[in-house]
């Protein structure tokens, strides 16, 4: 009898549940025959969110240069459109020399931690975070260290706590604005307390704003690089949320700041982007068209728009449960929502999502799956239509009724 075939280490410390064991349950439960709404990731094409014509035709329209392998950092005219951008954001002395386009933010988050970091090496993750920030420290032989976003604090940060985890180890600290999964919105005075620790310790500022144009009310973004002097600003954005195109699998980062500092650190970026070749090529035909276009986000996101709607859906539907409660995003495409205390002690997230699942067939994010130290939240996609929602929180409530 042979032994078993062990997997890597490395992956002990790895989590992703957004697509994990219960995500696989509810791909049998519809194996079974019935019907689950899935709320447990952010895409919007599953929800009828198109990605702009005028994107698809230029895509379309150069599918012919498409076949060839391209540069490592991407094609130019997908370089340079993110470089206008960061540019009429007020960013200076960069060029498309420092722009990276990846297969999604996701591969250039773990290219960009694993040009930076030695075995050992601390990674400041917020709590609650993106999962695959976690896991791409882990895998690059690095630790994450979770500074908290309290709720009770509108899941702001606070810099003298981010401060009292800095080592010398400490190598980074992730920024993610627009929040996923809490919609949080960090204001201009919290993200330059994040920089001047960033500056002082000499720390890589890794800047997640994917979300960076779905805001709502009058919550402002501002990029975290447009604050960046004296240490290395990597941005990271792409194609997926505010252009609704997920499956195209374009992101892009750029590095900004101090650049003479950071020559060493893109020079392993690019050694790392030629081993993989090139990212996926057709798709970045579709950046230039993208962000010198019409932004069609800014309808979706305001008054009368859809997504400002769903999420006043879901805002009054919380609002209106004896057993729910919310800090209202304000940006982003998610509400991270938290049961009463009633039940704590005896239906904590991960019990609350499996019953919810079997139950009533909707699947949802527990909370504590976003490394956090509670496990009283879940968190659901704010793309269903409104009669999705309330579809939704009438089973939720039904469920929990039952328990209180």
């Amino acid at each position: 009898m042979n032994d078993a075939i062990k997997t890597s280490s490395t992956l002990h410390d790895v989590k992703y549940e957004i697509r994990g064991q219960l995500a696989n349950h509810a791909v049998e439960l519809e194996r079974r025959g019935y019907e689950v709404i899935s709320l447990n990731i952010g895409n919007p094409g599953l929800f009828g969110f198109r990605t702009p014509e005028t994107m698809r035709l230029a895509m379309i329209e150069n599918l012919g240069q498409a076949e060839p392998y391209c540069h490592q950092k991407g094609i130019f005219p997908a370089r340079e459109a993110v470089v206008m951008q960061q540019q009429d954001r007020g960013i200076q002395g960069i060029s498309a020399e420092e722009v990276f386009i990846g297969n999604g933010v996701s591969e250039l988050i773990d290219l960009a931690l694993r040009a930076l970091l030695n075995s050992g090496d601390e990674v400041l993750v917020p709590s609650p975070d993106y999962p695959l920030w976690s896991a791409a420290v882990s895998l690059n032989d690095g630790t994450p260290k979770y500074y908290d976003c309290d709720p009770h604090n509108g899941f702001l940060p606070d810099a003298d706590q981010i401060e009292s985890l800095i080592t010398d180890k400490t190598r980074a600290i992730v920024v993610i604005n627009p929040n996923n999964p809490s919609g949080a919105v960090y204001n201009r005075a919290v993200l330059q307390q994040i920089v001047a620790l960033a500056e002082k310790h000499r720390l890589v500022l890794l800047a997640d704003e994917i979300y960076d144009q779905m805001v709502y009310d009058d919550a402002e973004f501002v990029p975290m690089a447009t604050l960046v002097e004296n240490t290395v600003c990597v941005t990271f954005s792409g194609l997926s949320k505010v252009y609704r195109a997920c499956g195209y699998r374009v992101g892009w980062c750029v590095f900004s700041g101090d650049l003479d500092a950071a020559a060493e650190y893109i020079h392993g970026m690019e050694l790392l982007a030629a081993l993989r070749l090139c990212a996926n090529v057709p798709g970045q035909w579709a950046v230039q068209t993208a962000l010198g276009g019409f932004q069609s986000i800014k309808e979706l996101v305001r008054p009368g728009g859809r997504l400002y709607q769903q999420r006043q859906t879901i805002i009054d539907r919380v609002a209106a449960s004896p057993y729910l409660s919310m800090q209202k995003p304000m940006g982003a495409m998610y509400a991270f929502i938290k049961l009463d205390e009633r039940f704590a002690e005896r239906l904590d997230d991960r019990q609350f999502s499996q019953e919810l699942l079997e139950d009533k067939h909707v699947l949802v994010a527990p909370g504590s799956s976003f490394n956090t130290p509670y496990s009283d939240h879940f968190r659901i996609t704010t793309l269903p239509d409104r009669d999705m929602i309330n579809t939704v929180f009438d089973r939720v409530d039904s469920l929990l009724e039952q328990h209180a």
